[in-house]
């Protein structure tokens, strides 16, 4: 799932300062967005657009949690999957500036186990490479989806729905519970999750993989430079900063009511879930709360050095891969990538998600200056109609 009408709620229409959305281009919105929830099924959603600064659309759809009737709001929580990796983006660019390492650094410098690809033990693997998916470490499915770990005590559940789950692999198959315990066991040829099979065939650098093993590792480095875990360090760099005050990685079981439940289906949830590698598509938060994240971004990129300094957003934004010579494994015909962060060939820049019972989509448009997310407590397989719908949103200056 990694690598793969019924409430109308009202409209929401925001004029603040220099812009302002039509009723007719919001209510527009909103019902190509209605179609699309209703055409596929979603138990709720919740898609915002904003500028540099403000709000300019926000609508929500549905149920966070449809055995409550509790009604899905831009403040329902839930984990947002790969989109929690530009967050190990801007993570990254601030340890570098806290002068931790550089983008070269030899992992093997600072982890307190050695890292050799068995496949190719002659390479040396960089941070660089482990921000654009080159690093060759990659996702095992024979050990992957056993870091997924359910709470299966905390609320109730679809035990077929569940059962799926456990049929594609995740039957919690691995104890560790930290980080850095796991990565030892994983990538240390003395680890008991080693295997052959959780490297490439190449040297680091020469092919493309995605990998949130070695998402996560980036992440780890991050904790290990810091002494302190690489949760507390986002808390501390990045969300309170962003008044993201709602926003974290941990499940806080006395605030269940304020959670999107994961659903496989309407009316067939699954139980709530929290994940060892938790960097890499664990954050759990909200449409309400993410806005300021985009608008951050937006703003940095064009030059406000309020989270990082301006090169750090040069270097997280640039393209990685040349179109004459770009890495084994990697498709160029759609988007580029820069520091963990899709450059896609429409202009934009952003990263979507999914696990399981999530589907989250997040981007702005460097020239409009304009951006948006989506979140849905469902899975979907292919979210290309509400991505170009919330594009196309987002191409005029308003």
């Amino acid at each position: 799932m990694k690598n793969r009408k019924f409430i109308w709620i009202g409209l929401m229409l925001l004029t603040c300062s220099n812009v302002t959305w039509s009723q007719t281009k919001a209510e527009q919105l909103t019902s190509s967005l209605q179609a699309f929830y209703d055409r596929d099924s979603l138990p709720g959603m919740s898609v915002v657009l904003v500028d540099a600064h403000k709000i300019i659309y926000q609508h929500d759809f549905g149920y966070a949690n449809m055995e409550n009737s509790t009604k899905y709001s831009d403040r329902s929580i839930q984990n947002i999957g790969s989109v929690s990796k530009t967050f190990i983006a801007v993570a990254l660019m601030k340890a570098i500036e806290l002068g931790y390492f550089d983008l070269e650094t030899d992992i093997n410098t600072i982890l307190p186990f050695k890292i050799t690809n068995p496949n190719a033990p002659g390479g040396t693997i960089t941070i660089h490479q482990l921000s654009n998916h080159t690093s060759g470490i990659i996702d095992n499915p024979a050990v992957f989806p056993n870091v997924y770990h359910f709470d299966t005590g905390l609320a109730p559940y679809d035990s077929a729905a569940y059962k799926i789950l456990q049929d594609l692999g995740y039957r919690q198959e691995i104890s560790d519970s930290a980080l850095g315990p796991f990565m030892y066991n994983y990538l240390s040829s003395k680890g008991k999750y080693y295997h052959p099979e959780n490297f490439g065939k190449d040297a680091p650098g020469l092919a493309s993989s995605y990998s949130n093993i070695a998402s996560a590792l980036a992440a780890y480095l991050i904790e290990i430079k810091a002494g302190m875990p690489y949760a507390d360090f986002v808390t501390k760099y990045i969300l309170k900063p962003l008044k993201m005050n709602s926003s974290a990685w941990k499940l806080d079981n006395t605030s269940l009511k304020n959670y999107a439940k994961p659903y496989y289906k309407r009316n067939a949830p699954f139980p709530y879930y929290h994940f060892i590698t938790y960097p890499e598509g664990g954050l759990r938060t909200n449409t309400s709360e993410l806005s300021k994240y985009v608008m951050a971004m937006i703003k940095g990129y064009n030059g406000d050095e309020s989270l990082l300094k301006s090169a750090a957003y040069k270097t997280m934004f640039t393209p990685e891969f040349s179109a004459q010579a770009p890495p084994k494994g990697i498709s160029l015909a759609k988007r580029n990538k820069g520091i963990f962060w899709n450059l896609y060939n429409n202009g934009t820049i952003g990263h979507d998600g999914d696990d399981p019972g999530v589907s989250s989509f997040l981007f702005f448009n460097p020239k409009t200056g304009m951006g948006g997310i989506f979140l849905c407590n469902k899975y979907l397989e292919d979210k290309t109609a509400i991505i170009n719908l919330l594009v196309e949103y987002t191409e005029e200056v308003q």
